[in-house]
């Protein structure tokens, strides 16, 4: 079984929350992104970072996106 190159973490909230409190759950997830990644083995610092935001129904969904080995290959070269 091949081992996997990335990882990817969503949490949704109201569009009409806070900055503030967007900044602290942008923090909360790039902590727990971190965390995952020395938990399976990857060096949080060789890998490179992506998010995302999707905005639709007056919520937002932020994903935070970590690529190392082929994927961060695949990644920088597009």
């Amino acid at each position: 079984m091949a081992k996997p190159t990335q990882a990817h973490m969503s949490q949704t909230w109201s569009s009409s929350k806070p900055a503030a409190f967007k900044d602290m759950k942008k923090r909360q997830m790039e902590y727990y992104m971190g965390a995952k990644l020395i938990e399976v083995g990857v060096n949080p610092k060789s890998a490179i970072y992506r998010w995302s935001v999707d905005n639709s129904n007056g919520k937002e969904t932020w994903t935070y996106s970590a690529y190392w080995g082929d994927s961060k290959e695949k990644m920088m070269q597009s």
